[in-house]
C-alpha cells in the first residue's frame, strides 16, 4: 500500500480531482500531546478556494452525478472500503494530530464514521426520490401531481477539530448521497486528517473530478469566502455559536440554506430515586473523554439538594482517578486539548469559577508534564446555575455540580441555558423519567446511560445549539430540495 503521506512531505489540496499545492505555501500542523511539529499542510489562498467552488459548481451542473443514484452509492461504498484499507495510517495521524485517545479511534474518532458511509450509500438507493400525490382538481382543472426530491446543489462544509472524521463524514456522507457536490474547509488545527481523505478520494476512488474538493488553510477568511459566494447553494457548519451567527449573516447575502450544529452546555439530571453516587461517578467519567472536547458532553451535573455532598464526592473520586495522558496509550481516556490557545481558555474559565466563589474540588490546573496541552479533569462545586462556568461552553474536562429541588426544578435548571444540544437523565420511575424528558428542550437525551449516536439517528439542537439535523434520514434531507410537478389531465 502506498503511504498517503510520505515522510517529510506536506499534504495537498484536492481541487477538481487533482492533488495540488496551496497558493499560500504551507503551514505547520502540531501534535497537541508533545507540542512538536508533525509536518506541513497545504495552505490555500483565495484563488484556490475560488477554483474549488468553480469545480464543485461545474461538477454539479454539467455531470450526471446528481441524478445517478446507483453510481453515487457505489462511490460511497468504494470510499468507505478504500479508507478501511488505509485505516492504520489514518489512525496514527488522527491520534497524533487530533490528540484523540487511541481507544476512540475504534469508534467515533475514525472507524465509526467511515462505516457510516455505508448507511448513506444504502439510503441513496432506497430513498423515495419520486412520489405520486395523485390527481386533484384545483380551480376545476384535473391535475396529476408528482413530488420529486433533488440535490440542493453545491455545499460548503466548514468543520471543527474535535472529532474531525466524524463531523467531516457526517457532512460528506449525506451530501454526496443526496447528489450534491462539496467544498470542505476543515479546521486549521487538524488539516492532515482531511487532506489524507482527499488523497484517498483522488487516488483510490471513481468519484468524479470536482465532486469533492478539500481546501486546507490557516486563513479563516477562506471560510467567509465560501459562505458568501453565490455559486454555493448551502453551508453546513459545525462549530461555535458565535461563529454560527456570523455564518448566518454572511449566507443571508445570497439567501442560501444554512445548517448549523453549534455549542452546548448540556445537563446531566439525576433524580432522587436512583443511585446518585453511581450517576455522579458516570457523569464525572464522561466529561473527561477526549479532554471534554465534545459539544454534546454533559457539563452541568444537576443532583438532588439533599444528596449534593454525596454526588460531589462521587464525581470527584471518578474525575480524580483519571490522569491526562499520552493518547497513544490504549488506556488513555483524557488526552490533551488541541492547542495552547484552548488550554488557556479552559484555565481562564477555571480561574473565573474561583473568582465567582466556586470550590475546585479536584483538578484546576495542568498536570506535571514537561510538554503537551494537558489540563486536569476539574470538578467545581458551590456555584449557581447562573454562574459563568454553568452558562458558557468551556470545551474542556470541567464539570459543574448544581443542586436541584425536585424534578420540575431540574427541568427548569436544564432549560435555563441559551443552549439545547444534548443531555442525560438518570432515574428508576419511568413516569418521572418521561416527565423530565418531555420537559427538557434539547435535541438528544440519554436515559440511564443510553447512547444516541448512530448513523441512522438525527443529531442537532434547540435554541442557540443550532438549526437542522445531521445524520439519519432527517440529516440526509437537509441536502435536498423539493420540486412539485403538476401535469394537466385530459
Amino acid at each position: 500500500m502506498t503511504k498517503l503521506l510520505p515522510p517529510g512531505e506536506g499534504s495537498r489540496l484536492l481541487i477538481d480531482g487533482k492533488l495540488v499545492a496551496g497558493g499560500a505555501g504551507v503551514f505547520a500542523t502540531v501534535n497537541p500531546a508533545t507540542e512538536e511539529v508533525l509536518g506541513q499542510a497545504a495552505n490555500a489562498d483565495a484563488a484556490d478556494m475560488d477554483a474549488a467552488i468553480a469545480a464543485a459548481r461545474a461538477a454539479f451542473d454539467n455531470t450526471e452525478w446528481s441524478r445517478d443514484h446507483a453510481f453515487r452509492a457505489r462511490c460511497l461504498r468504494q470510499l468507505r472500503d478504500a479508507l478501511r484499507d488505509n485505516i492504520e495510517e489514518l489512525r496514527e495521524i488522527t491520534i497524533a494530530e487530533v490528540g484523540a485517545p487511541r481507544m476512540l479511534t475504534s469508534g467515533p474518532q475514525l472507524e465509526g464514521p467511515i462505516g457510516d458511509l455505508g448507511y448513506f450509500a444504502d439510503l441513496a438507493e432506497s430513498y423515495e426520490w419520486v412520489s405520486d400525490l395523485g390527481v386533484a382538481k384545483p380551480m376545476g382543472i384535473p391535475t396529476a401531481r408528482t413530488l420529486r426530491r433533488e440535490a440542493i446543489g453545491v455545499v460548503g462544509a466548514i468543520t471543527p477539530w474535535n472529532f474531525p472524521h466524524q463531523i467531516n463524514f457526517a457532512k460528506l456522507g449525506p451530501a454526496l448521497a443526496a447528489g450534491c457536490t462539496v467544498v470542505l474547509k476543515p479546521a486549521p488545527d487538524t488539516p492532515w486528517v482531511a487532506a489524507l481523505v482527499g488523497t484517498v478520494i483522488a487516488e483510490q476512488t471513481d468519484i468524479p473530478a470536482g465532486v469533492i474538493n478539500i481546501v486546507t488553510s490557516d486563513d479563516h477568511q477562506l471560510g467567509a469566502q465560501l459562505v458568501t459566494d453565490p455559486r454555493v447553494d448551502m453551508i453546513s457548519f459545525t462549530g461555535s455559536t458565535q461563529t454560527g451567527r456570523t455564518i448566518m449573516a454572511g449566507a443571508a447575502q445570497s439567501l442560501k440554506k444554512v445548517f448549523l450544529e453549534l455549542g452546548g452546555k448540556s445537563a446531566f439530571i439525576v433524580l432522587d430515586d436512583t443511585d446518585v453516587a453511581a450517576a455522579a461517578s458516570y457523569a464525572g467519567f464522561t466529561v473527561c473523554v477526549h479532554a471534554g472536547q465534545g459539544c454534546a458532553l454533559t457539563t452541568r451535573l444537576l443532583v438532588p439538594r439533599e444528596q449534593y455532598d454525596t454526588a460531589v464526592a462521587a464525581a470527584a473520586k471518578s474525575m480524580g482517578g483519571i490522569v491526562p495522558g499520552d493518547p497513544n496509550e490504549p488506556g488513555t481516556v483524557c488526552g490533551p486539548v488541541i492547542s495552547a490557545r484552548q488550554l488557556e481558555r479552559v484555565q481562564r474559565y477555571i480561574d473565573i469559577a474561583r473568582a465567582e466563589g466556586g470550590t475546585i474540588v479536584t483538578g484546576g490546573g495542568s498536570p506535571d508534564r514537561e510538554r503537551g496541552y494537558f489540563i486536569e479533569p476539574t470538578l467545581i462545586s458551590g456555584l449557581s446555575n447562573t454562574s459563568t462556568v454553568a452558562q458558557e461552553e468551556i470545551f474542556g474536562p470541567v464539570l459543574v455540580v448544581i443542586p436541584h429541588d425536585g424534578d420540575d426544578d431540574a427541568i427548569r435548571l436544564a432549560n435555563e441555558s441559551p443552549y439545547g444540544l444534548s443531555g442525560e437523565v438518570w432515574g428508576t420511575d419511568q413516569a418521572r423519567i418521561d416527565h423530565v424528558v418531555n420537559g427538557v428542550r434539547t435535541g438528544t437525551l440519554g436515559v440511564n446511560g443510553g447512547i444516541w449516536y448512530s448513523a441512522d439517528a438525527p443529531f442537532g439542537g434547540y435554541k442557540q445549539s443550532g438549526i437542522g439535523r445531521e445524520l439519519g434520514v432527517a440529516g440526509f434531507e437537509e441536502y435536498l430540495e423539493t420540486k412539485l410537478i403538476a401535469t394537466a389531465q385530459k
